[in-house]
């Protein structure tokens, strides 16, 4: 396996445990897990995209910048969970009053 697939794969893995670990301490419906997971692939890449122009080689494994793609991921996530927490469309559904 190339140092790239792997990276990849780590990535994909860390960005999915960071999206799923806060949808499960925060709960909520389904569709916000979907939203917290596309949030945190989204970030981890742009932190490594940083972390790679910046040289930013703390927790550097391998190709994967750790520190700056988890930085990156955890500040999309909770960008994103701000943005969404007041949105009708990914809240839970509200009973009528009669």
């Amino acid at each position: 396996m190339t140092s790239i697939a792997a990276g990849l794969i780590l990535g994909f893995l860390l960005a999915t445990a960071y999206g799923a670990g806060f949808h499960l301490f925060l709960g909520g419906p389904a569709r916000r897990i979907a939203v917290f997971l596309a949030a945190a692939w989204i970030g981890f890449a742009v932190g490594q995209v940083t972390g790679d122009l910046l040289q930013i080689n703390l927790l550097k494994l391998g190709a994967v910048h750790l520190l700056a793609a988890s930085v990156g991921s955890w500040t999309a996530i909770i960008l994103s969970w701000w943005l969404s927490r007041d949105d009708p469309q990914l809240s839970e559904p509200q009973a009528e009053n009669e």
